[in-house]
């Protein structure tokens, strides 16, 4: 979720929650990075990984997983670690496959041998959910990726793509206000407002230094992730072929927005289901109820 505001107890005959981390480990020049494997684990059931958006902090997310955790052994990944320690250390600019292959080797750790898994992601963690499932299908049950913003499915992705890179952009010149702005003017797909277009002149209208660009969730989005999660092409060849197994979500309040409309162009170019969900962008934050509840009902249908 490109926002900075991205566990009620478990039964008590639930697995506790687990914290691990997969020990840091050096990947071939070009590869996967050199990065951690942050998780964690609570509940019982068929495994269900989690990939949060943003930058994949997993702030806020503790109702839905809760939630969530009565019916599944909830994974939720944090791809970046910064739920664990790692957040104002420096980040390089991110590519979505070192997310999903951090995914596949979280799979990797907690599936028992043999089984596979349900995924859900949303937003940026949305966009390594279907690079996951382009990669590993073979461990996945059923994924379904919430508000992807992979432009490239658009007839207009290059002009939709440079607004990305000019929200970046107007983040360094001139603050998050400023970019917040020209990211809800974007995603509504209309012109900034007279009040939106202060902003980019007010006293707030600063320029964030080096640090400070590490010192949230917020800042790492919008510097590390933004662009080349939304320049992402997925592979539509495979996804198609995986059909069955994707799900499309969008939220119902997203409808004549933009990633509602780049939902509809990806269920409609791979041939999977598209399925309304509660709320808008943020909607797991938002309905965390009815959100969790209508993500199970999309993975396990009743009957």
């Amino acid at each position: 979720m490109w926002a900075d505001s991205l566990l009620a107890s478990a039964h008590s005959h639930t697995r506790p929650d687990v914290r691990k981390i997969i020990p840091r480990r050096a990947f071939p020049a070009g590869s996967f990075g050199k990065m951690s494997d942050h998780y964690d684990v609570r509940g019982t059931g068929p495994v269900l990984l989690i990939i949060p958006g943003g930058a994949g902090h997993p702030m806020g997310l503790e109702n839905p997983t809760a939630l969530l955790s009565e019916h599944f052994t909830v994974v939720t990944y944090d791809p970046l670690g910064l739920a664990h320690g790692q957040l104002g250390k420096p980040v390089e600019e991110q590519r979505v496959e070192w997310w999903s292959e951090g995914a596949a080797r979280v799979l990797e750790e907690v599936l028992p041998e043999g089984d596979s898994a349900y995924v859900f992601g949303t937003s940026a963690g949305a966009v390594a959910a279907l690079d996951l499932a382009s990669r590993h299908p073979g461990r996945l049950r059923h994924v379904v990726a919430h508000e992807p913003p992979v432009m490239a499915v658009l007839p207009d992705a290059e002009r939709q793509r440079a607004m990305f890179t000019e929200v970046r952009d107007t983040y360094r010149a001139r603050g998050v206000e400023a970019a917040s702005a020209h990211m809800t003017a974007g995603l509504e797909e209309r012109p900034l407002t007279q009040q939106e277009l202060d902003k980019e002149s007010g006293a707030a209208a600063q320029p964030p230094s080096s640090t400070d660009e590490l010192e949230t969730p917020m800042g790492i989005s919008l510097t590390r992730v933004l662009v080349p999660f939304t320049s992402y092409v997925p592979d539509l060849t495979t996804l198609s072929a995986l059909s069955p197994r994707l799900t499309v979500g969008m939220g119902i309040d997203s409808t004549g927005q933009l990633l509602h409309r780049t939902g509809t162009f990806l269920a409609r170019r791979t041939g999977s289901a598209a399925r309304q969900f509660p709320g808008g962008h943020l909607g797991l934050l938002t309905h965390p109820v009815e959100f969790a509840a209508r993500l199970r009902e999309t993975l396990v249908p009743v009957g």
